[in-house]
């Protein structure tokens, strides 16, 4: 069970994907929001059940009901990859009714200790993925995550070519947005990356959401042939097989970052507030693939584990990773 948000239920994939391959006469069922449902397409012995959050699962009593339709799939155990309260009850229940269960241990304390501003104990914690087949391994299932294999490229359909043209050139996307503003990078800076990519013998597809996010996408391509805003244009299915295609994406610390290494694909990160260390870095990424800003100037960072706490004086961090560093390491 992981119900949100995007990039951490992206990062259950490549577990879940090991666990399939090396026990392959075990079914999974994944118990998460419809919408996350094509992450675990082709997974084999993979059902996915779908949590209804606005009506037959919502609150207290839909819990219930989640435990009741849960319980009629004949489960042996239990893996509880959220360990929050919605989580937590269903796990309970499960214990109470006879079945084996387990939960990821997030490292809250350690995770405390990496982000203090005071005493601050800076090094590299265990990653999410390490932490998930922890949980696997308290099933019975140990998982080995070295040698990871991913899915094929996903088809590019006339609709979504229509949009892209053919491949005849590298493919880089690039996803600017997060969810809070100390991990966005600094828009004129990456108009900067944006501007000096496309001199290059390259496409580039930005990538986001919801209005506002799709109106600095449209400046950002205006007047550019080589640069294509993807954001509202194709389906969800189909921006998963577009950023398959992908040579590389650039991102900052969200959800696509987690979305093109569960496909495969190089991923180049940018880190303000957040850092690495805290167990975030996209699956089988080398750590040299993440820029971070620059901890001498800034030698509180990082501030935050998911990048919702503001530091004043710290708001021009991601400043000092520089759009030629960025453009370099993506040519690289």
């Amino acid at each position: 069970m992981r119900i949100s948000a995007m990039g951490d239920v992206a990062m259950t994939v490549p577990v879940l994907r090991a666990f399939s391959k090396q026990y392959p006469k075990v079914k999974i069922t994944v118990i998460s929001r419809p919408f996350f449902k094509p992450f675990f397409d082709g997974i084999p012995n993979l059902d996915f059940f779908a949590f209804d959050a606005k009506e037959r699962h919502k609150g207290f009593f839909g819990l219930l009901r989640l435990f009741s339709d849960l319980k009629k799939l004949n489960i042996d155990a239990f893996a509880d990859l959220h360990n929050v309260l919605r989580s937590k009850i269903i796990r309970t229940l499960f214990a109470l009714s006879g079945k084996k269960t387990a939960f990821t241990d997030k490292g809250r304390i350690e995770k405390k200790a990496l982000t203090s501003a005071e005493n601050k104990v800076f090094k590299p914690l265990k990653t999410m993925f390490e932490r998930h087949a922890e949980t696997f391994q308290n099933l019975g299932f140990p998982i080995n995550l070295e040698n990871p294999s991913f899915p094929e490229k996903g088809i590019l359909t006339e609709e979504i070519l229509k949009i892209t043209g053919e491949k005849n050139q590298k493919w880089i996307g690039i996803a600017p947005f997060a969810q809070y503003d100390s991990k966005v990078y600094p828009l004129d800076l990456m108009q900067k990356v944006i501007a000096d990519l496309s001199k290059t013998d390259c496409k580039i597809f930005l990538f986001g959401g919801g209005n506002k996010e799709i109106e600095v996408l449209d400046s950002l391509s205006k007047n550019k042939e080589n640069i294509i805003n993807i954001a509202g244009k194709i389906k969800f299915t189909e921006e998963l097989n577009l950023i398959s295609n992908l040579d590389v994406m650039l991102s900052i610390d969200s959800g696509n970052a987690h979305i093109a290494a569960m496909l495969g694909v190089k991923v180049i990160t940018l880190w303000g507030a957040t850092h690495p260390f805290a167990g975030f870095s996209p699956f089988d990424q080398p750590l040299e693939n993440a820029l971070v800003a620059d901890r001498e100037k800034f030698p509180k960072l990082p501030t935050s584990v998911y990048g919702n706490k503001k530091v004043e004086g710290y708001e021009e961090a991601m400043r000092t990773i520089l759009p030629r560093t960025i453009v370099e390491k993506l040519k690289a």
